[in-house]
C-alpha cells in the first residue's frame, strides 16, 4: 500500500464518520422535541445554538487550546532543532510556517492547533525535544504540519464543539422534564406519548456517550492519515517510527493536558492505558494503539 491509498481511505472513511455524526446530533434533536414535546422551536434553538458555538470556536480554538495547555512562545535560540526543522519543512511544502509553541514539561507530546494554514500553532513539549534528535522531530513535526495541510485542526475543533453542544442540550432537556416541562399527556396520546418520552429520555442520557465515541473514532482515523501525510513529507518513516516508539515508551502523563484537549496530541497525554479491555477500550481510546501506527508506517 502506498502513502496515497492509505490517505484516500483515511479520507473517506473519517468524512462517512463525521456525516453520520451530523446526521445523528440532527436525528437526536429532533426525536427529544418531539418525545418531550419541545415543539419546533426548540429544534430552532438547538441548530442556532450550535452554529454560534461553533463560529466561536472556529475563531477562538488555538488562543484557548494554548492558554489551557499553559504554551509559550518557542524562539530559534532556545529551541534550534525545533524551529529550524519546521522551517525547513514548511519552505519545502511552501506552506506558511506555523506559530511555535512549547510546554514546559518532561513529558513527551506534541500537538497543533488553529482555524486554517494560515492560523496554525504547533506546540511541543520540552520532553520530546530534548530526548528526541533531529530526525525523530523532524517526523513528529511532519506529523503535526500534516494535520495542518489536511486541516485536521479544523475537524477537530468542530466535533469537539458538535460533542460539547449535544452533552448541553440533552443536559438542557433532561432539566427542562425534571423541573414539569411539556409532556406528551394529550387524550389518545398516553401510550404512544409515553413510549417516546421514554425513548427521549435513553437518548438524552446515551447521546452525549455516544457522539464522544464518534469523536473518538474520527480522532483515531486522522492520526493514521497524519502518520502517513508526515512519511510523504519527510520521506523518512524512520523518523516517526522512532520518535513514535520512544514517546509510547514514556508513562509520565502530561500535567496540561486534559480530556477536552488529549486528541490533539500525537499520542495520549494522559496515559490512559489501563481504561478498557478489549473491544472497550479500542472503543474509548483517544489514538489508535502505537504498535498498529508503525505497522502501518512499515507497510508503505
Amino acid at each position: 500500500m502506498t502513502h496515497y491509498d492509505l490517505v484516500a481511505s483515511n479520507q473517506r472513511k473519517s468524512w462517512f464518520i463525521l456525516a453520520a455524526f451530523l446526521a445523528f446530533i440532527v436525528g437526536v434533536v429532533y426525536v427529544m422535541s418531539v418525545a418531550f414535546d419541545f415543539g419546533p422551536d426548540f429544534t430552532l434553538f438547538a441548530v442556532v445554538f450550535t452554529a454560534i458555538t461553533s463560529i466561536g470556536s472556529y475563531w477562538w480554538s488555538d488562543k484557548i487550546v494554548l492558554a489551557i495547555s499553559g504554551a509559550r512562545p518557542a524562539t530559534r535560540e532556545e529551541f534550534f532543532d525545533f524551529y529550524t526543522v519546521t522551517e525547513n519543512l514548511c519552505m519545502s511544502q511552501r506552506m506558511k510556517m506555523p506559530k511555535l509553541y512549547v510546554i514546559d514539561d518532561t513529558a513527551m507530546n506534541a500537538f497543533a492547533t488553529g482555524r486554517d494554514p494560515d492560523h496554525a500553532a504547533v506546540c511541543a513539549t520540552t520532553g520530546l525535544l530534548a530526548r528526541l534528535n533531529r530526525a525523530e522531530i523532524e517526523g513528529v513535526v511532519a506529523h503535526e504540519l500534516s494535520h495542518v495541510k489536511n486541516y485536521d485542526i479544523r475537524l477537530a475543533t468542530v466535533v469537539s464543539v458538535l460533542v460539547g453542544s449535544v452533552a448541553l442540550l440533552s443536559d438542557w432537556m433532561l432539566r427542562m422534564t425534571a423541573w414539569g416541562g411539556r409532556r406528551r399527556d394529550r387524550e389518545g396520546e398516553g401510550q404512544i406519548g409515553m413510549i417516546l418520552f421514554l425513548v427521549g429520555i435513553v437518548l438524552a442520557i446515551l447521546s452525549p456517550i455516544i457522539a464522544t465515541l464518534i469523536q473518538l473514532a474520527i480522532s483515531r482515523r486522522r492520526e493514521y492519515l497524519a502518520d502517513a501525510s508526515g512519511v510523504a513529507i519527510t520521506k523518512n518513516p524512520q523518523g516517526l517510527i522512532r520518535a513514535l516508539q520512544k514517546i509510547s515508551h514514556d508513562t509520565e502523563p502530561l500535567e496540561a493536558a486534559n480530556k477536552a484537549t488529549a486528541h490533539l496530541y500525537i499520542s495520549d497525554p494522559l496515559k490512559n492505558i489501563h481504561g478498557g479491555v478489549g473491544l472497550f477500550a479500542n472503543l474509548f481510546a483517544t489514538h489508535p494503539p502505537v504498535t498498529e501506527r508503525i505497522k502501518a508506517l512499515e507497510s508503505l
